[in-house]
This record gives structure tokens, C-alpha cells and sequence, in this order.
């Protein structure tokens, strides 16, 4: 969930309802600010009034990357938007051309990425199994196509 917040957006890592044997009840909330990664500890009490970030969702489909950015299409619209590598994070690695994805926009500003629930990929290298495994279910290391 993002929030607005001391005037910046913050996505709510952790939420925890604090009853203390003296005085009132509050929630303690631990933040991590989307603009720039700074977490913040806060707790807010049941008169405090906390606004949730209003996103919009669009659906894309991944085309290419480009030094820094991730490049994405609007099927519907055609309308092409760039997105930087830090943005995304690690979820850059699961991007395959056409994959479509859900950008979330907040005024017009792409905010994050969410990825399909599942992602085909080829393996392209593992180990040889070792002996006397099948037996019982075994399990061997493998690199994906994509690195990982």
C-alpha cells in the first residue's frame, strides 16, 4: 500500500497495532519512501488521518531496455513510456520482450512495476544429478536464460 505522507509517497513495509498497558492504543507502521529508499518508523493513533496515494493502473507490454531505462508499449493506445532500472530493481532481470506487466502511475509519474504471477523461462545450464537420487525426489542447481 502507498500512502501520502509528511509530503512524499511511502510504501507500508510492516504494520503492527500497539495496545500499552498506560495510555492509548496506536498503530506502529515501518515506511520506506518511493522517491528516495529512506525507511521512517512512525505511529499513528486512531485520531490521526492518513491518506492512501490514489494509483492508476495500466496495462503494458515490455519492449526493450536501453542503458538506464526500460521501455514499454500501451497496446490500446500505442503510447510508449520509459521507466529507470532503479525503479524496477531486480524485477528487471524477469523482463522478456511482450511480457505484458502493470505499471502503476502516480500524476502521470510511472511509480512501479507488477510482474506477471508467472514468467516462462528456459534453462540453460545445470549440474549433472548425482548418483543414488532417484530414489526419493531430488533437486539440482540451474541457470535460467535470464541469469538467476
Amino acid at each position: 500500500m502507498i500512502i501520502e505522507h509528511k509530503d512524499d509517497l511511502w510504501e507500508v513495509l510492516k504494520t503492527q497495532h500497539v495496545k500499552p498497558g498506560k495510555g492509548g492504543a496506536f498503530n506502529q507502521v515501518e515506511m520506506k519512501s518511493v522517491n528516495n529508499g529512506t525507511k521512517l518508523n512512525e505511529r499513528f493513533r486512531s485520531s490521526d488521518s492518513v491518506e492512501k496515494a490514489s494509483l492508476q493502473e495500466q496495462k503494458f507490454h515490455f519492449l526493450y531496455e536501453d542503458g538506464d531505462d526500460y521501455y514499454f508499449i500501451n497496446q490500446k493506445s500505442f503510447e510508449q513510456t520509459n521507466i529507470k532500472k532503479k525503479i524496477i530493481g531486480e524485477k528487471g532481470k524477469f523482463l522478456k520482450e511482450n511480457l505484458e506487466v502493470i505499471i502503476n502511475f502516480y500524476n502521470e509519474n510511472p511509480l512501479s512495476v507488477n510482474l506477471p504471477n508467472q514468467i516462462q523461462c528456459e534453462i540453460d545450464i545445470t549440474d549433472v544429478a548425482l548418483k543414488k537420487q532417484t530414489v526419493s525426489s531430488s533437486y539440482k542447481p540451474a541457470v535460467l536464460d535470464n541469469g538467476l
